[in-house]
């Protein structure tokens, strides 16, 4: 009971700042309907709700399994099997991901399982060569570098060359924000803390992370050669409309609709659940890891989770959704445009520390470094960077500045800084990318950028889509310029400390026997 006290606090803290700056924003620059309002603050109960019995869910269920699967295939003398299972388990969970599905739905030009299968092989495959980045011990920038430089290419290829498609390039790279939401993320951290835990060297922490960093390029590998391929067309005007005039009755029988309300996520969450419950019983049937007390804990946990995942998805699909788009919308179309882009940073600061797999990344980095970083630093560089990544959306949307010559920036940049800074930071920084591109901004910052572009008469796909890339983007920088400063500190106290004991030796007069005498 104490632990869920605890984590209600902890999502009340988390959510209530964003009710806060929609209840005055409704009050001043964005006055919504009613029944919208009703939609947003019951969509608020269910996501501090949610997000606390998936947080304890999670902890007992996803992250145990997770780091048992990890020490397992650490354990295995075959060179082959682990990498096996690896794949196999990357496809699973992404197929389980409640995100992509939503992303699949909306590119009409490409069938959406087949979308669904791309991206999951992706996923598959990176997953596969995190785990040789493990057992070899390499370093994860000597992979990252190559391989977003070959992203960077295939972006460019369709303003070289009559390629693909230039409205798709945004998506591509929205995909790997999806690919990694709550249920991918918790699995995955604690699948690397366990193919590191067997290991006793002293870059077992810093291996880790990474995972996370290395299964989001895989989907927008595999979209973008698809796209490249195939050339779809741009699924620009394939966006949610809402009745905003519903009232406060209408507003509250929406969450209960059988196609959009919770019955859908009650479905779509128990339909993501079975592979990895079926990988669960597979395991412990072979490998018999878990005591019985343990796999009942285990099972609660799983429950836990199921339960807060519906309440979560519910709350941000139905309630937040609307209200964000609105509220684009009315600030786009007023005499206040342009504060667009401090309302969306503020927005941002707060909206990344509502996402569920947040606290898992903060609660694992402060138990692997056993509080050298802290929950509350990886925090305020996550708000920080994904403030900056969605004022500059907010410039996107209000100016049409293409986002490639940005990606090209914010990912160079974030890349020379992996040599500069202890590999640790590296792994949890680019990490935190896809942890932050989770539920949250796709359910209530993109509508919000989507309202705000089709208020003011802008391509859709090339203006508001892309910033699920860009929350993804920054804090790959903010988190390494964090370790910038905690390694340049420690150097400074090194070189203090070094000085000290240079003027004491210099202060000590050493005498031989003779003088001594």
């Amino acid at each position: 009971m104490r632990q869920l006290y605890g984590s209600i606090n902890e999502s009340l803290h988390s959510v209530l700042p964003i009710c806060a700056i929609v209840l005055l924003l409704s009050i001043s620059l964005s006055p919504v309907m009613p029944g919208v309002m009703v939609m947003f603050l019951f969509g608020a109960m269910l996501i501090i709700l949610g997000m606390s019995i998936f947080t304890i869910g999670s902890n007992i269920s996803m992250e145990p399994l997770g780091e048992g699967v990890g020490i397992q295939l650490s354990k295995s003398k075959s060179k082959v099997f682990p990498v096996i299972i690896c794949f196999v388990v990357g496809v699973l969970i992404t197929i389980a991901e409640p995100d992509l599905t939503v992303l699949a739905e909306k590119v009409p030009s490409i069938d959406s399982w087949v979308l669904i299968f791309l991206v999951a092989l992706g996923v598959g495959v990176f997953l596969a060569v995190a785990f040789i980045k493990t057992k070899f011990k390499i370093r994860l920038s000597y992979i990252l570098v190559p391989l977003y430089a070959v992203v960077l290419v295939l972006a460019c290829l369709p303003y070289i060359f009559d390629v693909g498609s230039v409205d798709f390039i945004p998506t591509a790279f929205d995909s790997g924000g999806v690919t990694t939401g709550p249920i991918t993320v918790p699995f995955i951290m604690a699948l690397g803390a366990g193919l590191a835990s067997m290991r006793k060297d002293k870059h077992s922490a810093e291996d880790s992370f990474g995972l996370v960093a290395l299964c989001s390029i895989g989907p927008i590998l595999s979209v973008m050669v698809l796209s490249l391929i195939i050339k779809p067309e741009p699924a620009a005007e394939n966006v949610a409309v809402f009745d905003y005039t519903i009232n406060t009755r209408e507003a509250f029988l929406r969450f209960l609709d059988i196609d959009t309300g919770i019955v859908r996520y009650v479905q779509e969450v128990a339909l993501a659940f079975l592979p990895i419950v079926g990988m669960f019983i597979v395991y412990q049937l072979i490998f018999k890891r878990f005591k019985k007390n343990q796999v009942i804990r285990i099972s609660i946990g799983f429950a836990y989770t199921y339960v807060g995942l519906v309440l979560f998805l519910t709350g941000a699909n139905v309630g937040f959704m609307p209200a964000g788009q609105l509220i684009g919308e009315v600030i786009a179309l007023s005499a206040f445009k342009y504060a667009l882009i401090p309302i969306g940073m503020i927005l941002g600061y707060f909206v990344v520390s509502a996402e569920p797999a947040v606290h898992v990344l903060k609660k694992q980095v402060e138990e692997v470094t056993n509080g050298a970083i802290s929950q509350k630093s990886i925090g305020i560089a996550l708000s920080v960077g994904v403030a900056v990544s969605v004022g500059i959306s907010m410039v996107r949307v209000l100016t049409g500045i293409p986002i490639l010559p940005i990606v090209i920036v914010g990912y160079i940049i974030p890349l020379v800084i992996t040599f500069f800074v202890p590999p640790i930071y590296t792994g949890i920084a680019f990490d935190s990318g896809g942890v932050a591109s989770g539920p949250m901004a796709t359910t209530f910052i993109l509508p919000f950028a989507i309202g705000a572009c089709e208020a003011l008469g802008g391509n859709i796909m090339t203006d508001a889509f892309g910033i699920v890339a860009m929350i993804a983007m920054t804090p790959l920088i903010t988190i390494q310029v964090l370790g910038l400063i905690g390694k340049t500190r420690q150097d400074r106290k090194l070189r203090k400390i070094h000085m000290e004991i240079e003027q004491i030796d210099d202060g000590i007069v050493y005498y031989d026997e003779g003088e001594a005498e």
